[in-house]
Formats: structure tokens, sequence, C-alpha cells
């Protein structure tokens, strides 16, 4: 119902088409037997006023923004539906929970896995005493490393994945490409450390001359740096030359290993003079570090639960957008008063 609002925009130019006149007085005649005549009135705009005018009516649309954003919450009872959920069982469970009346809003795949993060941030959007009812499919929403608090009754529900009477799928055996680029002497201790990586049962690392466009990791070990056109999302360097961008970088101690890491338009870059680590389980501890480091941790999926309103919890300042609206009509209101006494003058 903000948008009630716009119509205090029209004050200002009622304003100024009021008050901003000028007089511009020019003798009709200069004979003396002539009658004397009135002035003319006109209104004359100059940039100044125009100026002036448009600071004003943003200086209102801030103001009605800012009270949208916290004096008017304008979401009842909502129901987030995962696009694609079963229409069947979500109808019984909307009307099991009492939100057959509610609104009801599409949640695209890709934002489901951060749908409670983005409720935390987006509750000032829902009024005192509004509930929201989520329902997906298991595994879609992702459980935060907190457990969230909400000011607003939140309940998720998730349909359990169809029970499948098959054989235990065999173990896939994930492949990963290696560009392998050193001297003939350290060849073959390479060749050891990721033989001794090729021995677990997940994995599968197969080495190659050249990258190419499935390559996720280049090893350079000579003495010259490596050509401008290769690319790969990680790179080792061993103790031949680095490129600039592992010069002066930060430094990591694993398992006693001292490593050099940046980022740069190569991809990640990691070096240390210890490589290639002789001892197959400091070569494993540092090979799994250095995953854990370069790829993203996996999400947990969160159960089924029900969040309970907490009056104390108020929203986070960052995530409402008076916080930002608060400082433009400050900025605005500055422009507007500086510009008013400059026109005086």
């Amino acid at each position: 119902m903000w948008w009630l609002a716009l119509p205090v925009l029209l004050l200002p130019i009622w304003w100024h088409r009021q008050k901003r006149q000028r007089l511009k007085a020019e003798p009709l005649a200069t004979a003396r037997f002539l009658p004397a005549a009135a002035p003319e009135q006109l209104r004359v705009w100059r940039w100044r006023d125009l100026l002036l005018l448009l600071l004003r009516c943003l200086l209102l649309l801030a103001l009605i923004a800012w009270l949208a954003a916290t004096v008017l919450p304008w979401r009842g009872d909502t129901v987030l539906l995962a696009r694609g959920v079963d229409q069947a069982w979500a109808g019984q469970r909307i009307a099991a929970s009492g939100f057959g009346a509610a609104r009801r809003e599409e949640i695209a795949a890709e934002a489901l896995p951060h749908l409670l993060p983005w409720l935390r941030q987006h509750e000032y959007q829902w009024r005192g005493d509004a509930r929201v009812l989520v329902l997906a499919d298991a595994g879609q929403v992702a459980m935060p490393a907190r457990l969230p608090r909400f000011a607003h009754a939140v309940r998720l529900e998730l349909r359990p994945a169809p029970a499948v009477a098959t054989a235990a799928p065999a173990a896939t055996v994930a492949e990963h490409r290696v560009a392998l680029a050193t001297t003939a002497a350290r060849a073959p201790a390479w060749q050891a450390l990721f033989a001794a990586f090729n021995a677990g049962a997940d994995d599968r690392y197969v080495l190659t001359d050249e990258p190419d466009a499935a390559t996720e990791l280049i090893v350079w070990d000579r003495p010259q740096l490596p050509p401008h056109g290769w690319h790969a999302p990680l790179w080792w360097f061993g103790g031949g030359a680095t490129p600039p961008e592992l010069a002066g970088a930060p430094t990591l101690d694993i398992n006693g290993i001292k490593l050099r890491y940046a980022d740069s338009a190569r991809g990640r870059l990691w070096a240390s003079d210890a490589w290639p680590a002789h001892d197959a389980e400091t070569a494993r501890a540092i090979f799994a570090t250095l995953n854990a480091l370069d790829r993203a941790a996996p999400d947990y999926p969160a159960p089924a639960q029900a969040f309970a309103a907490e009056r104390g919890v108020g929203v986070p300042v960052e995530a409402s957008p008076a916080s930002w609206i608060g400082w433009l009509l400050l900025a605005l209101f500055s422009l507007e008063r500086i510009l008013t006494h400059a026109r005086r003058r």
C-alpha cells in the first residue's frame, strides 16, 4: 500500500509553481501622456529551481521508501513452494498446516540451498503476526552453520524421497586430469606422487603433457615460466620458476610444509620448495588440504522442522534497506539545504 503515498510528490511541484515567481516589468511607453501600465508577472524557471525541485521530489520518494521498509511490512501468511514440488502433496500439507488462505510463491531451485538465510535477512517484509510455510523435496534446502532464529513462525516441510528398491550402486571413480610439466630428473617423483593418489578408490588422476579444457590441475616444475596460454583452476609450482603473483604471497604451514598461494587470471596458484613430497601419507594429506581450501564444502541438507517465533530477535541492520535508505535521505537533505542556501545568496 506504500504506492498510495506517491501523489505526495506533486506537492513540491505545486509549491514551486506558487512561490518561484519572478517579476519582469517592462515599460509599455515612455511618453508622459500615456497612462501607466501594470507590470506583467511571468513565472520564470531557472536551472537552480529545477534542480531544487528534483532534489525535493527525490527526498520525498526516499522518505516514502524508508517508511515502507520500516513501518509498513506488506507480507502476511505465505507459503513458499519449491519449483517442481509435487502439487498433491503440497496441497495436503497446506491444508493440514492451516495455510489455506495464505499467499503462495514459487522459489527457483537455485535459490533453495540458501532459503533460510534469505528468510532471515528479509523478515522486515512480513507483518508481525505472519507465518511462513516452506514446502520442498528432501535435500533441496541447506542447513546453515548456525541454527537460524526468526522473529516469525517458520515451518519447513520436506517431501521424503521415494524409496527405490535397487541393488547398491557400484562405486564411481572420479577422474581428474592433471597436466604435468617437469624436468626428466623430477618426473619420477611426481609420477610416484600421483600413483599414490590413484591408490584410493574414489579418485583417479590422469597425467598429460599439456592442459586441455578438462584439466583441473597444472603441475609446473621447470626453470622457465609457464606459457601464457595455459589455464587451469589450480596450479602447483615446485622448486622451479614461479610467476610474479607469488612474489610476497602469504604462506601457510600444512603438515610441516610451507606453502605460498595467490590468485591470478590463470587460476589459484600454490607453490612450495618441498614438492614433490616423497612420503605418501604426507602427500595425501597435502592434496586433501589443498582440495579443502579450493573447493567449497558440500551443503548439509536441512531436516524438516518448525522454528518458533522469537519476539526478541530483531531484523539484521545490514539486511534491511532502511539502513542505506537512511543514508540516502541524509545525503539528499544535505544537498537540498546547501542548494537552498546558495540560491538565497
